[in-house]
């Protein structure tokens, strides 16, 4: 993973990290954004604009591909280089938690 990657998406915006955490198992965009519903419990909702932008540069960086189109709706997988980036943000985010913890 170069440097580039890790600056641009460590540390992840919720959003990023909602796409990628659904994308291991194939997906279309409507399906991301209700399943992020569900796991927030409605907290987060990502709009169409936001979504299909983030779709489109994570593929543009290869942290996503494009696998096929179902009934006009394009189905996203995640990739290895996105994995390492959704696991590196994974430990940052239990890191996170874990401090928190030992402060309280």
């Amino acid at each position: 993973m170069d440097n580039h990657i890790k600056k641009v998406y460590v540390p992840m915006t919720e959003t990023g990290f909602y796409i990628l955490l659904c994308l291991r198992e194939e997906s279309h965009g409507y399906s991301i954004v209700k399943k992020t519903e569900q796991l927030t419990k409605g907290e987060i909702k990502i709009s169409p604009g936001t979504l299909y932008g983030s779709l489109s540069k994570m593929e543009k960086d290869g942290l996503i591909r494009f696998i096929r189109e179902e009934e006009k709706r394009k189905i996203y997988h995640i990739t290895e280089l996105g994995t390492q980036v959704l696991n590196l943000e994974m430990k940052r985010i239990e890191r996170l938690y874990q401090n928190m913890k030992e402060v309280n």
